[in-house]
């Protein structure tokens, strides 16, 4: 029996770090009851090669490794964020239980930008806000500042562009923001480039409102100190605040951010399986640390947790005709740093091993509490894309949907938005694909239907917050989820023909492949 999917909105706010590129999805709209197609795979031929690791990726399995990550937050300040002990130790944890499978672990060290909140204080009379900094925003003055507000133009707030793929006019054309605390929607343009043009035009401060339900926790993508101080608030407080400042056009409005940053060092944790042909290989990566304001555990502990069990079931494998190599990535909330790194690190210095990629499959977020069953929309059945989607890449999203489909699990699509680890690997024409069970978007009343949890609430109410701790974590969805990476793994491991087209060679599952080495460089 093929399970029919219902295609509702799943309006992806994921983590800080894919938010730089935010603002360029155009807002989620619900779809249709529809039937998923095959893809030409050979389903009956090839799909019994999945089979054994979605028995053994199990849920269970896979929360023992949550629940030590739990612990090193708990002895480290509560948190495993970039360029801090938990990060460190939690890598370790990866490390020692790789070796004990039999693989060799490598580190990419790299630099990045620490971000430190200190102070943030954002009044408006007559509003309630819970605003959230951006990360990378640059300070205002030691005691804040007290001033009016001002609106672009054009709403977004986004600078010009002759991009003939998104062309735009200055949004601070004729308008005077000198001293002035800008108000601008998200949207058109990545969230960096709407605090420069703010900054550029003498604004002394920029609060950027959601154009979607749900929390706007976003980053700048780097420091620069042109930026206005940044903020991000949901899209009724951005309503609220532009209709104060219609009925008073003279308001005044109190803005204090005081941040820092530090320059420090973080790394990727690499390895890969010893088997299959190191020609044709295919990557799964899901991003390590966490934020500093909690443990984690969802976002994205459980990524994390479910491709290191994957690589535990898939050593055990002899019939692997393909080379897997798994990624954890550092500093993904810093703005995508350490997958970034990666696949720059590849262009650089060695752009034929990155040609070996037949796939990249990126795990962000596979146990939120009030989940849905998301699956990145490469075919565009249900979201139009707002990046380049690389060829081979619906045939690596129903890698997935044919198996919930298989299993009678109901799925729907989420965005395909580059907004995670997988941007860097799409944007240099790598296919990718990935699994995503909600952040900050509310759930609809048709999610609910389909997979229970409480209509009107965040899919992960603990999204970068204290509460993201082991209780936050969904064991069924996570068992859903673990068991369809493991089946993933173990299908591209046997064949990636749907998706480049390189046929499977029966007589090289039990040898060896090529050779060694990560194809990268950057490690010591």
């Amino acid at each position: 029996m093929r399970t029919k999917l219902l295609s509702t909105a799943v309006a992806t706010t994921a983590v800080t770090g894919l938010l730089a590129a935010a603002s360029l999805a155009p807002a989620a709209t619900a779809a249709p009851l529809v039937e998923t197609g095959r893809s030409g795979w050979d389903w009956d031929r090839d799909k019994h090669h999945g089979k054994y690791l979605s028995k053994k990726v199990t849920g269970k399995r896979v929360f023992e490794h949550l629940e030590e990550l739990q612990e090193i937050a708990d002895e480290n300040g509560g948190n495993r964020a970039a360029g801090t002990e938990g990060y460190e130790e939690s890598a370790e944890y990866v490390e020692r239980v790789l070796r004990r499978a039999g693989y060799e672990t490598e580190r990419q060290y790299f630099p990045v930008t620490l971000f430190d909140l200190e102070d943030l204080t954002v009044e408006v009379p007559g509003v309630e806000l819970e605003p959230i900094a951006m990360t990378y925003s640059t300070s205002t003055p030691d005691d804040g500042v007290v001033a009016g507000l001002v609106e672009p133009a054009i709403a977004d707030g986004c600078p010009a562009s002759d991009d003939p793929a998104a062309p735009h006019e200055d949004s601070w054309a004729g308008v005077d923001a000198t001293g002035l605390i800008a108000v601008v929607q998200r949207g058109s343009c990545p969230f960096g480039a709407k605090a420069l043009a703010a900054g550029e035009a003498g604004a002394a401060g920029v609060i950027i409102y959601n154009n979607a339900d749900g929390a706007l926790n976003g980053t700048l993508g780097g420091a620069n100190e042109g930026y206005a101080p940044a903020v991000g608030v949901t899209a009724t407080e951005g309503a609220a605040i532009l209709a104060a400042h219609e009925a008073d056009p003279s308001l005044q409005v109190t803005f204090d951010l005081q941040a820092t940053t530090t320059d420090a060092e973080s790394f990727n944790v690499l390895a890969e399986t010893r088997r299959g042909d190191d020609e044709n290989v295919v990557m799964l990566g899901a991003h390590l640390d966490g934020v500093d304001e909690g443990p984690g555990i969802n976002d994205n502990g459980t990524g994390s947790a479910a491709i290191l069990e994957t690589a535990v079931q898939l050593a055990k494998d002899k019939r692997i005709n393909n080379q897997v190599r798994f990624a954890w990535w550092g500093a993904e909330e810093l703005s995508l740093v350490g997958s970034n790194h990666y696949v720059a690190d590849l262009v650089e210095n060695d752009p034929e091993e990155l040609e070996k990629i037949a796939a990249y499959l990126n795990f962000d977020m596979i146990g939120s509490p009030n989940y849905t069953i998301g699956v990145y929309d490469a075919d565009e059945s249900t979201f139009d894309a707002p990046v380049t989607v690389p060829d081979g890449s619906a045939a690596a999203e129903e890698i997935f949907t044919d198996y919930f489909d298989d299993t009678e699990q109901p799925w729907v699509d989420s965005p395909f938005s580059g907004r995670s680890d997988y941007q860097a690997f799409i944007n240099n024409g790598i296919p990718a694909s990935g699994l995503f069970t909600g952040a900050d978007a509310i759930k609809t009343e048709a999610e609910q239907a389909i997979f229970g949890g409480v209509a009107g609430e965040q899919l992960d109410q603990n999204y970068h917050g204290p509460g993201d701790d082991l209780d936050n974590v969904n064991k069924e969805a996570l068992d859903i989820m673990s068991r369809a990476i493991g089946h993933a793994a173990q299908q591209l491991a046997y064949s990636t023909e749907a998706i480049n087209g390189v046929e499977p060679d029966d007589d090289r599952g039990h040898g060896h492949g090529h050779g060694r080495g990560h194809g990268h460089g950057g490690g010591r």
